[in-house]
């Protein structure tokens, strides 16, 4: 089963310095009957302008994941963590009982991230930081998986049952992906268009998949972030 979900249909917020789509419920959006897909809690696509950003703020009890698609991302926190990121590049967060943390953008362009955050599998971790500067090249044409669970593969591991990949498609390619029995997944087209199972997709909508196997088709050059969890949660 599937579902499109249009990015002109999502939460919107413009602070000026902070222009914000919120794939679900957050901040000044609120809508009862989206509030999350699974334990996927919030995706942000933000748009933030140089020397600005968020403050020292607290978190707690929730995976963070920040996925840099332009510029420059410097995050800083209460664990003694410092560390600025570019395109592609992946930062980690357990909030775990409590941490405070910052994220501005030092660099000279337009920043823009995708901040994820998804439901822990019990409260109460132990706070926790990690990130990934990854070489673009290793999306290019092919799955790259850059998050799962504690017992999976990916470099970077999460307290869920969750595996997020991302991949960049050259016009008219075309790849596969399953999402089998008893699993969902919730895809981004962060840049391009395509044709997902006869389902056209633009720049920034977003597709939920129930047990089915998607072939994608590239319409532009495309860059792409699935997560895909537990039917259950």
């Amino acid at each position: 089963m599937l579902r499109k979900i249009q990015m002109q249909y999502m939460g919107k917020s413009n602070l000026g310095w902070l222009r914000s789509i919120f794939h679900f419920s957050f901040a000044g959006y609120y809508n009862p009957n989206n509030m999350n897909f699974g334990v996927l809690r919030v995706i942000n696509d933000d748009l933030i302008d140089e020397g600005e950003g968020f403050d020292t703020h607290p978190h707690q009890d929730m995976e963070i994941i920040s996925y840099v698609i332009q510029g420059e991302l410097t995050h800083q926190d209460s664990m003694g963590n410092k560390r600025s990121l570019k395109r592609g590049h992946v930062q980690y967060m357990s909030a775990g009982t409590g941490v405070y943390h910052s994220e501005h953008n030092y660099g000279n362009e337009t920043l823009r991230l995708l901040q994820i955050w998804i439901v822990p599998d019990k409260n109460g971790y132990a706070p926790n930081y990690g990130d990934n500067m990854f070489d673009w090249d290793l999306r290019k044409e092919k799955w790259f998986k850059i998050v799962s669970g504690k017992n999976g593969d990916a470099p970077i591991k999460i307290n869920q049952d969750v595996n997020i990949y991302v991949l960049e498609l050259e016009d008219e390619k075309e790849t596969e992906f399953v999402v089998g029995k008893d699993r969902q997944a919730y895809l981004v087209q962060i840049e391009g268009e395509s044709n997902i199972n006869d389902v056209q997709l633009s720049a920034k909508d977003a597709l939920e998949i129930t047990e089915e196997t998607i072939l994608i088709k590239s319409n532009a050059k495309s860059h792409y972030l699935v997560i895909e969890m537990d039917l259950q949660n």
